[in-house]
């Protein structure tokens, strides 16, 4: 299943979100919103999120925020 976290510079949330992804050793790729214009609008206008990381796994599962109970049943699955 492949896992895309949405990040953006200096946000602990962010990093929080990576580090236990990296706890539960799942592969992940990182997009950075404020370098990739085309991920940005994929955020905001079509998933309608506002807040930073967000993390998309299908086009049914993603979420924003550092979520510990999304990112453990990730794992879990």
């Amino acid at each position: 299943m492949p896992i895309t976290v949405y990040t953006k510079p200096n946000c602990s949330q962010c990093d929080a979100t990576k580090q236990r992804l990296d706890k539960h050793g799942l592969d992940y790729r990182t997009v950075d919103i404020t370098e990739d214009d085309t991920a940005r609008h994929f955020v905001t206008c079509e998933l309608g999120y506002l807040q930073a990381p967000v993390v998309v796994v299908d086009e049914d599962t993603h979420w924003s925020g550092f979520r510990i109970d999304a990112l453990d049943k990730l794992a879990a699955a």
